[in-house]
């Protein structure tokens, strides 16, 4: 006589390994980069480990998102680019599958929350715009420490070929001294140029891998002295200066809009934060009027409206130069 499985338990079981696998893909996603970033370089220990240094740029790349010849694995350029730029390391199929299991997580949780409109809205919202937010604060995280590191390793560069030094032996040497994330990438310059790439491609090569904003600059100067001639390290020197002054100038920018930017949080929770008072302290407050129709076009209107005042709001304190 066969026996049935109660679909509860099937249920169950699905919703257990979910829940497991978005576990682990937020301690891979966090702690995994937490680990990533308290090395002092990663390369050097990469390569400390392999017997190859071809073996290890290739590593370095693969755990990055990039391809043997440094493309892109995504069909999505955007979104391989973003998981590059943000700097963790981790397999891309592993990352979808995590994906996919918060988009299951927070399906099941509409679901019970909201029917059937609630996994329209969750799932997407689970298994996609969470980790996209994720990635970028990690990359903008990234990119703030590559910023606070770059005019110190121009220095470095400078330095050495004052000594006499060559340009690849200046890279290494900034790469060495200097930790993660410029010295990981600083590595990966020099190694690419020691295998064949010219300077300028190996530059270009780095700002698609982290998109730091200052990057051209130092990618112009190069084209320049490359095909006009010239003394790179008075360039690279003139360069670290202009560095720091934007640098400084962006402190001061940070800081004067600092009002702005807590006026634009407080005024953005406040509507929220009544609902949630008023709804405690007096549940029976709004009613019959949620089936209301035009209680669903005044919330409408009201997080639209909501929306261009933060978009005004942030317009008028990003300062971009």
């Amino acid at each position: 006589m066969s026996q049935s499985i109660d679909p509860i338990w099937i249920f169950s079981a699905c919703v257990f390994l979910a829940v497991f696998a978005a576990i682990e893909a937020v301690q891979s996603l966090f702690f995994g980069a937490a680990n990533y970033r308290s090395q002092v370089n990663r390369r050097l220990q990469q390569q400390e480990n392999e017997t190859s240094r071809v073996q290890s740029i290739i590593d370095l790349r693969r755990s990055r998102g990039l391809t043997v010849n440094a493309d892109w694995q995504l069909s999505f350029i955007w979104l391989n680019k973003l998981i590059v730029q943000s700097g963790i390391n981790v397999d891309m199929t592993k990352l979808g599958l995590a994906a996919l299991a918060a988009g299951l997580v927070g399906g099941v949780a509409g679901f019970f929350a909201a029917g059937i409109m609630g996994v329209l809205a969750a799932a997407p919202l689970a298994g996609f715009v969470l980790p996209v937010l994720v990635l970028m604060y990690l990359r903008r995280r990234r990119r703030k420490k590559f910023t606070d590191q770059l005019a110190e390793a121009i220095d470095i560069i400078v330095r050495s070929l004052r000594a006499g030094h060559p340009v690849p032996s200046a890279i290494k040497l900034a790469a060495r001294e200097l930790p993660d994330p410029i010295g990981t990438e600083f590595g990966m310059v020099e190694d690419e140029i020691t295998f064949g790439l010219d300077l300028e491609s190996a530059m270009r090569n780095m700002y698609q891998r982290v998109g730091q904003e200052d990057l051209p600059l130092l990618i112009a100067s190069v084209a320049i002295q490359t095909s006009s001639g010239g003394n790179l390290t008075e360039i690279l020197e003139g360069l670290s200066g202009v560095i720091r002054s934007r640098v400084k100038m962006r402190r001061k920018i940070t800081a004067i809009s600092a009002e702005g930017r807590i006026s634009a949080i407080i005024l953005s929770a406040t509507p929220f934060a009544l609902f949630a008072i008023i709804n405690t302290l007096n549940p029976n407050f709004y009613g019959g009027k949620w089936d209301s129709p035009i209680m669903t076009y005044g919330l409408a209107g009201a997080f639209v409206w909501m929306m261009l005042g933060n978009l005004w709001m942030r317009k008028m304190i990003n300062f971009k130069f």
